[in-house]
């Protein structure tokens, strides 16, 4: 697998290549942040040109598809468009629902506000289904698998809004910024709290697996993308304390 400092490789041919992305990267071109670092230009100077088929938050982390020719465009997005592709989301959530799976059908209007915000919007909102369950409690957090069956931007960070149980860091969605700290859920720590690092500070959304049909084989496929760093050290962190794995979800 080779590595560079925007994303991994999980997959590529010479219809489409399958990335695993670090969370600060715009997959395509943002009308509002049309400067800000992008998945496609970092990407394209190893594959060339690089159509993309869909889109995941600038700060989510984990898979995403390009099709690198335009049969492969219009084969994907064609899927997509028909709901024949299926997505799987790990978060962290704040606090323990009472609810081991849950299904928000709520239509959202995405910039719905004056934060660019997707909002609940019963009368011009987009029909949008998700699926939730929880994987398992740890202590303040709650690991939450996420599976949209539509596909329209912040949908899983809107919709967990709406249940109460908003996504770690997230800096649009939910009111609590504070970072994951070992301190916060391990009993027996005995570090200084003024130098503690956090384990993760950013938005705790990460793009987990995507099952696809392969534009030209017909091949159905299905990939997995590993969890960066610091997800995967709160992974194991809260595996060794509350014996709750989602990757076992």
């Amino acid at each position: 697998m080779k590595v560079t400092p925007d994303y991994t490789v999980i997959y590529s041919d010479e219809d489409i290549v399958v990335l695993n992305k670090k969370s600060g990267l715009l997959v395509a071109q943002d009308r509002y942040d049309q400067d800000a670092p992008r998945l496609d230009l970092s990407a394209e100077k190893e594959f060339g040109k690089l159509f993309a088929v869909h889109r995941i938050d600038k700060d989510t982390s984990g898979i995403v598809v390009y099709a690198r020719n335009e049969e492969s465009h219009k084969n994907i997005s064609t899927q997509f468009a028909d709901r024949k592709i299926s997505k799987t989301y790990h978060c962290l959530v704040n606090g323990r629902p009472t609810w081991n799976e849950l299904t928000v059908n709520l239509p959202l209007l995405p910039d719905g506000d004056a934060r660019h915000r997707t909002v609940v919007n019963k009368r011009t909102g987009k029909p949008s289904i998700t699926e939730f369950k929880v994987a398992g409690n740890c202590g303040p957090y709650s690991w939450i698998i996420a599976h949209p069956e539509t596909g329209r931007t912040h949908q899983i960070r809107a919709h967990l809004q709406t249940t109460g149980f908003p996504i770690v860091c997230d800096p649009l969605y939910s009111g609590n910024q504070h970072p994951v700290l070992l301190s916060d859920f391990k009993r027996k720590w005995n570090g200084d709290t003024l130098d503690e690092r956090p384990l993760l500070s950013r938005l705790a959304l990460h793009a987990y697996k995507i099952e696809l049909t392969h534009p030209k084989s017909g091949e159905r496929m299905t990939f997995t993308a590993p969890y960066p760093k610091d997800m995967e050290a709160v992974r194991n962190q809260l595996a060794k304390i509350f014996k709750v794995n989602p990757l076992e979800y």
